[in-house]
């Protein structure tokens, strides 16, 4: 009962060991869940990528604002004066990006020009030239005063007295946008105040302009990175869902973020989208993999766990092995010592009067003091083993003899506990090449073994035969066998058979341990046959093969 107890013990320390660490594992993944799950419900990633697209398109207008007064600028330092109406056509020539230039000074007062190349060639811009001249001059005549006012309102206000106007026309079957620039040209004075500006070409802002800015935004994109989708961006128009001008990368479509202009090119509408994708589908991906790596890393975590709990188990486990091993061993010893100091202190009073029995009790006390040396010789390997000190000394020897004389060593302990002993040697076993003190040492291991666990069946079977290209040795027993799952387990340190009869009976657990390391570094083998209530039979193979003098294992 009490080891029963302590079993239980010692497993409920272990659960609340491993629960320290479960629990707030378990805790941490809960929550990473759940804020998963918590960013999928509120499409979290989507409006991250919305409000991160914003700030690009925000960072685009700016851009695209700073060249567009740039080029407005530029072109105004070279436009003529208010009294050099003539130099019109010059202006334009050279700037082909300007469709129209105009002076207005007063009512009825107005000068109009188009690009003379054009005119020549294309109908349909002479058509526009001569509509625009005459709605310009009514426009002016009736409102020109009041931009005037205002262009030097904001030259006041900012230092930049140029005012960005959205104009439209239609050719063909779609409305066509130009950007109307008005400022004050040089010259202007209060008392004779002078209205300019130009018109430039749709071409030019579709095919030149807007596509050189746009991909001026995203500079470090590359076309074969993979990595990432790269990002398109495009200008439409607010009328038409077609594209006015697009970057590089734009692959068709609608955008899924839009911004609009607000100041230099009024009625414009700036977008974005993902080439090849969208950002739901990159969100969605985003949030797999986010799963993906929680679970496996669950999954690692939980096998850390396993691994961890097995792993203390197994030393609380070694740890009360070594306590039974050490109240074993310490029974193990009283055992014999015990023995010697009856015999001795009857010997010593004299009680004994006949010879033989005195020679039988000096007998008695010379093998219990070798089977005192035997147990605390296996205690010695063991430490040798541990710490890879353990040598063995091969020489020439007749094992046939060897096993002779180490069963008569134990034959007392075999007899006084009423055994039916058989020994089988075959004559024709050849010298081997041993450490005779180690294959004598195991030999006394499995016979002890015997002894000890059969406590029905009293029988005790030894063999040497040759076998191949080796020699066997078998001890056999018919005691209380072992599981067969159990086989492999038997030969470790310290273990034990969970049957309550081995229990029952002092052991330190070393024996079999011993003799696996000593049959291994003689380059043999040792196995088992046995089962529950059937006995068991160890049998130890031992080549032929030479071993130099003084090798260590």
């Amino acid at each position: 009962m009490k080891l029963h107890v302590q079993h239980w013990s010692d497993r409920w320390r272990t659960l609340v060991l491993m629960l320290a660490v479960i629990l707030p594992a378990i805790a941490l993944i809960a929550f990473g869940l759940h804020h998963l799950w918590t960013i999928q419900k509120d499409e979290a990633i989507e409006a991250a990528f919305q409000r991160d697209y914003q700030r690009t398109l925000a960072i685009a207008e700016k851009l695209i604002d700073g060249r567009a007064y740039d080029m407005a600028e530029e072109a105004i330092a070279k436009f003529p004066s208010a009294d050099r109406s003539d130099d019109l056509d010059a202006f334009l020539k050279d700037h082909p990006d300007i469709a129209h230039a105009f002076l207005w000074s007063g009512k009825g007062d107005f000068e109009f020009r188009s690009q003379s190349s054009r005119m020549m060639h294309d109908r349909q811009f002479c058509s526009e030239s001569q509509s625009l001249s005459s709605d310009f001059r009514d426009w002016w005549d009736m409102d020109g005063k009041d931009y005037i006012a205002k262009i030097n309102k904001m030259q006041a206000a900012s230092g930049r007295g140029i005012l960005f106007i959205q104009h439209s026309l239609t050719r063909g079957d779609k409305m066509q946008y130009q950007s109307l620039v008005l400022f004050t040209p040089r010259n202007s004075n209060p008392e004779h105040p002078t209205l300019a500006g130009f018109i430039y070409d749709t071409d030019y802002l579709r095919n030149k302009f807007f596509p050189q800015v746009l991909n001026e935004v995203l500079p470090d994109q590359m076309e074969n990175d993979t990595s990432h989708p790269q990002k398109g961006l495009m200008v439409r128009y607010e009328r038409d869902d077609y594209p006015l001008a697009t970057s590089m990368y734009w692959d068709g479509g609608s955008s899924e973020v839009e911004r609009p202009f607000k100041n230099i090119f009024p009625g414009l509408i700036l977008g974005m989208k993902l080439r090849g994708t969208t950002i739901a589908n990159v969100s969605n991906h985003l949030l797999r993999s986010s799963f993906l790596m929680l679970g496996s890393l669950s999954l690692l975590m939980g096998a850390g766990l396993i691994l961890t709990y097995r792993n203390v188990a197994r030393e609380l486990a070694l740890a009360k092995l070594k306590s039974d091993f050490v109240s074993n061993v310490s029974h193990e010893l009283r055992t014999p010592l015990a023995l010697i100091r009856l015999y001795a202190e009857t010997l010593e009073l004299g009680r004994i009067s006949t010879t033989g029995k005195q020679q039988e009790y000096y007998e008695i006390i010379r093998k219990e003091s070798e089977r005192l040396t035997s147990l605390i010789n296996n205690i010695l390997d063991f430490s040798r083993i541990e710490s890879g000190k353990k040598e063995y000394t091969f020489r020439e020897t007749n094992v046939a003899d060897l096993v002779r004389s180490t069963l008569e060593s134990y034959r007392f302990e075999i007899e006084q506990n009423g055994f039916q002993f058989e020994q089988k040697i075959d004559s024709d076993v050849p010298p081997l090449w041993v450490d005779r003190e180690a294959i004598a040492r195991s030999l006394l291991n499995l016979v002890n073994n015997a002894v000890k666990y059969s406590s029905n069946e009293k029988y005790l079977g030894i063999r040497l035969y040759r076998h191949n290209s080796g020699v066997n040795l078998e001890v056999v027993d018919h005691g209380i066998g072992i599981p067969a799952k159990e086989h492999l387990k038997i030969f470790e340190k310290f273990y034990r058979v969970g049957d309550p009869l081995v229990h029952n009976t002092k052991g330190s657990g070393l024996g079999l341990s011993l003799v696996r390391h000593i049959v291994q570094a003689h380059g043999g083998e040792v196995a088992v046959e046995s089962s529950p209530g059937k006995g068991s039979k160890f049998i130890i193979t031992l080549p032929l093969q030479r071993f130099a003098n003084g090798v260590s294992a």
